[in-house]
């Protein structure tokens, strides 16, 4: 009887009164009878039947009910969730999905830039198997389990968000066939044949007899004219390359470009000498690496200088937004890295707290994590003042442009020796040249210049830092 029920279920021939007048055949009693009680029994997969109904066990009661009241009862005793599954042919899930990470707050996507692995290669957990190029870093897309990559879904160039399916990987490693390179694929095309030849021949054409035209003598063509000396000349086409920028260089031009556009930049100069804080390294970098596991530096000497600089002018720590100024109490030092892909400038929290060491080790960690691309969105966010060292590439003078949103950026440059008047003698002194570009709508001439001084007194005469003074 039951066998009867599947099949006419199945047909979309349920009726609920055929339902509702069956009776068991055997009245005897079972060993497990279910309670007297009210059960309701509805399918999916049938979307033509209106009405639910229900076999029940013997003493028990039987209910039909349109299927909205059915769903409606469910959704009062429980909370009922509504979903669809598109079940795959491997039961035992043995196919993953590498997929985008989360990218950052302010990163909506990125550009699928290369992939480290071939279809067919083995990977582990955690294994990186691409890179996306963001606006501001490089993210890797990470293998979630170890197998087999079967193939990729993404390509390179594909502008791809957080969740987007890039590759599919194989725990065991079957099904996966070796990708041959494009080069063997592809095959010369056979040459298209040749025309047939035409069977007819062109009639001759009927003779006129007209006089005999005199030719002239043919002489030697005329030389091509020469090039204008005011006209160009161009290099050829085969010579050039055209390649399209990178999310990070896009980036960076950008914000450059708003940053003259936006703000009243002014550069002043100044010159240190540098004699001290140099006699000082030398004095101390043995024991400073024996204790701290770090070399010690210049760099940490201007951040020292600077965070003082920066506390006696608290303006220029200070940035517009709209009609107001906002003033921060904490130092946020930037620090402009030159990396193989572009500008990036993290971030030292809290600086004004750092001494020398810490200086020293958040810079070299941050450094070491630019130049191998694994620095992350919230070790560049934020900023209060940027410190950009050209000197280390040989400039001797140069105006830095500010870093949105900040209202100044000090730059550094190369050390050389100059002849300087010191005690009214002619002596050979470490002198540096270093800049202040600052916004002229928010620091005066004034402070701009008193900054810089403050920076010369602190780096010409470490001990001020101690005294405070």
């Amino acid at each position: 009887m039951l066998g009867v029920l599947r099949r006419k279920a199945a047909s979309g021939s349920v009726c609920g009164k055929s339902l509702y007048k069956l009776k068991p055949l055997v009245s005897t009693q079972r060993a497990c009878s279910a309670m007297p009680e009210e059960i309701t029994h509805f399918t999916r997969r049938f979307g033509s039947v209106r009405t639910f109904c229900n076999l029940p066990f013997a003493g028990s009661t039987t209910s039909l009910m349109p299927k909205r009241e059915v769903l409606g009862i469910l959704q009062r005793d429980v909370n009922l969730k509504i979903w669809s599954r598109t079940f795959s042919s491997n039961a035992e899930g043995d196919i993953v999905e590498a997929v985008v990470p989360f990218m950052g707050e302010s990163i909506s996507d990125g550009t699928l830039a290369t992939f480290l692995k071939k279809p067919g290669d083995r990977v582990e957990v955690d294994e990186p198997i691409a890179q996306v190029e963001t606006d501001k870093v490089t993210i890797d897309v990470n293998s979630p389990e170890a197998g087999v990559i079967q193939k990729f879904i993404a390509k390179e160039g594909d502008t791809v968000e957080p969740g987007t399916k890039v590759a599919i990987i194989s725990k065991s490693g079957e099904g996966v066939t070796h990708v041959a390179p494009s080069d063997d694929k592809s095959e010369k095309a056979p040459p298209p044949p040749s025309p047939p030849a035409e069977e007819k021949k062109e009639k001759p054409a009927p003779k006129i007899e007209t006089t005999p035209v005199m030719e002239k003598p043919k002489g030697s063509p005329p030389p091509p004219p020469k090039p204008s000396a005011s006209e160009p000349q161009l290099p050829p086409k085969e010579r050039e390359r055209r390649v399209p920028m990178t999310r990070l260089r896009k980036r960076v031009a950008t914000r450059l470009k708003d940053s003259q556009n936006t703000f009243a930049l002014l550069t002043t100069f100044n010159e240190v000498d540098m004699t001290n804080l140099m006699k000082l390294r030398s004095d101390y970098k043995d024991a400073f690496l024996e204790k701290h596991g770090v070399k010690l530096g210049l760099m940490s000497g201007f951040v020292k200088a600077a965070i003082s600089a920066l506390q006696k002018q608290p303006i220029v720590n200070a940035v517009i937004d709209g009609d107001d100024i906002i003033y921060r109490d904490y130092i946020d030092i930037s620090i402009a890295v030159g990396t193989p892909k572009g500008l990036v400038v993290p971030v030292l929290r809290n600086a004004e707290y750092m001494n020398f060491a810490e200086v020293e080790k958040g810079i070299n960690t941050l450094a070491k994590k630019a130049n191998d691309g694994t620095i992350s969105i919230d070790e560049m966010a934020g900023g209060t003042f940027t410190i950009s060292n050209g000197g280390v590439y040989g400039s001797l003078l140069s105006t830095p442009i500010i870093n949105p949103p900040q209202s100044a950026i000090l730059g550094m440059h190369s050390i050389v020796n100059r002849p300087m008047v010191v005690g009214g003698n002619i002596v050979p002194r470490p002198m540096m040249y270093f800049a202040l570009t600052y916004d002229h709508r928010l620091i005066d001439g004034r402070e701009a210049v008193f900054f810089l001084r403050r920076i010369k007194d602190v780096v010409e005469d470490p001990r001020r830092l101690l005294l405070d003074v």
